[in-house]
């Protein structure tokens, strides 16, 4: 019954084959003997295994919550292999089942099946640890997935029939066709690829990154470059490895490429000048900058923005074309030193020469104004009510900010200011009551004005 089911669908003779030899299989086992006593004990060592893991699972748990101070990438390691730990556990039971029970018994049919069990679950944690090199998530389950079915097929024998149905699951588009299996051997060999790449860019931008002889922005440059290399290089060799001809590739991608020109031109102008702000080095990682209303450290250069820092732990992404099309200060691009000026105002009372001396002083007390460009002040103008100051001061930090410091100048004029009886004056106005004796109201309520002859005289 099941053939005649089978004759009627594609591949039937392959289907057939893997039908027979998995009928075959279990028939054996129902007969019972040490097959059956051999998958008993696989499925006892499956059990004892799931109940180790439990115990051994809350304990690792408990026991990495105390591991605070360790490196990022040793606890994302140990967080890998506590959730991959059952099938640590099941490899290393069953292999101490099958040479206890090889050295029990002398037939090694006897502990065949315990021994394949040990040999795929060892495959398993082997590609599981493997698989997580694999940063892209969805490259890395089509990996993993592909190489446990890949690994379990070849210690069953059943690797030549699985190729054969899979390459016989194709669709034809002209004379291209793609079929299951090239398309699984294409998603595995440009992930394995990928992971490949990814190491090497990986290590040469870390050597990079320390060569002190290139600035730090041709560093970021290099880098750039050297990523987008390797992971186009992979993709087309993957490509090239599954026998896909990249000719007419090329011209596809051509075609493409112009199209994408015409709509995605601020991409495009973004990645254009962040490849000329790389090169004409007018900012690099760690500079401190002022765009707009924006004032922050750079913290990556990316191929489509710039990302900025501010005090406040904002993050703001600049595109790039806003760093060369707009206005940037950027305060440590030649030198770290910065001028800064405050304004104040003094009594009229007081006197400016010593109130330029205590400014003076004060600033120059102040923790981080530069003594070797000792400070100035100015008398700028006469106000209102006071007259006004200047004061002006160097720093060769701005990477620790500018309102601090300004803070902290402006704090020591206060403090010297009140040891001098220096007083800083306030807007005042002189308010004037005129008398109500001023006023000709009659207040009979009369509304006849004031006698003519009090004005003109009396004839």
């Amino acid at each position: 019954m099941e053939e005649d089911i089978l004759k009627t669908i594609p591949l039937r003779d392959e289907l057939l084959t893997g039908w027979s030899t998995a009928t075959t299989f279990l028939s054996g086992l129902l007969q019972g003997g040490w097959k059956l006593w051999q998958i008993l004990i696989i499925l006892g060592v499956m059990l004892l295994s799931w109940l180790l893991r439990r115990w051994a699972g809350e304990r690792m748990t408990e026991w990495m919550r105390t591991q605070t101070g360790r490196p990022k990438w040793q606890l994302r390691w140990l967080v890998i292999f506590r959730n991959r730990l059952g099938l640590v556990i099941f490899a290393a039971l069953a292999w101490v089942a099958y040479l206890t029970m090889q050295q029990m018994f002398r037939w090694p049919s006897y502990s065949y099946l315990v021994g394949l069990a040990a040999t795929i679950g060892t495959a398993w944690m082997v590609v599981s640890f493997v698989a997580r090199l694999v940063r892209n998530p969805f490259l890395r389950k089509i990996v993993n997935w592909a190489l446990l079915v890949y690994v379990t097929l070849f210690y069953l024998g059943a690797l030549d029939t699985a190729r054969q149905i899979t390459d016989g699951l194709a669709i034809q588009l002209g004379e291209f066709r793609i079929s299951l299996l090239g398309l699984i051997t294409a998603l595995v060999v440009i992930g394995i690829l990928f992971t490949v790449a990814r190491f090497l860019a990986h290590a040469t931008s870390t050597r990079i990154s320390k060569n002190e002889d290139i600035s730090p922005s041709m560093r970021v440059l290099v880098v750039k470059l050297l990523q987008i290399v390797l992971y186009v290089g992979a993709f087309f060799l993957g490509l090239k490895a599954i026998g896909v001809d990249l000719t007419g590739l090329a011209v596809l991608s051509g075609a493409i490429g112009v199209g994408l020109g015409f709509g995605l031109q601020k991409v495009v102008s973004n990645l254009v000048s962040g490849v000329i702000i790389l090169l004409d080095k007018s900012i690099k990682p760690g500079d401190v900058i002022t765009i707009g209303d924006t004032f922050g450290w750079i913290n990556a250069l990316t191929a489509r923005y710039v990302s900025i820092t501010t005090r406040d732990g904002r993050e703001y992404l600049v595109p790039n074309e806003d760093l060369i099309t707009g206005l940037v200060i950027n305060w440590s691009h030649s030198n770290a030193l910065v001028r800064l000026d405050i304004f104040f105002g003094t009594a009229y009372g007081d006197d400016p020469h010593l109130v330029r001396k205590v400014a003076i002083d004060a600033a120059s007390d102040t923790k981080r104004v530069l003594k070797s460009k000792p400070p100035v002040c100015h008398i700028v103008g006469f106000g209102d009510s006071s007259v006004d100051y200047i004061l002006r001061f160097w720093i060769s930090d701005p990477t620790d900010g500018l309102t601090n410091i300004r803070g902290n100048v402006y704090l020591a004029l206060w403090d010297a200011f009140r040891e001098n009886d220096i007083s800083i004056p306030f807007p005042q106005r002189e308010v004037r009551m005129l008398s109500d004796d001023a006023s000709d109201t009659p207040q009979d309520g009369s509304l006849e004005g004031p006698d003519d002859s009090a004005i003109l005289g009396a004839d």
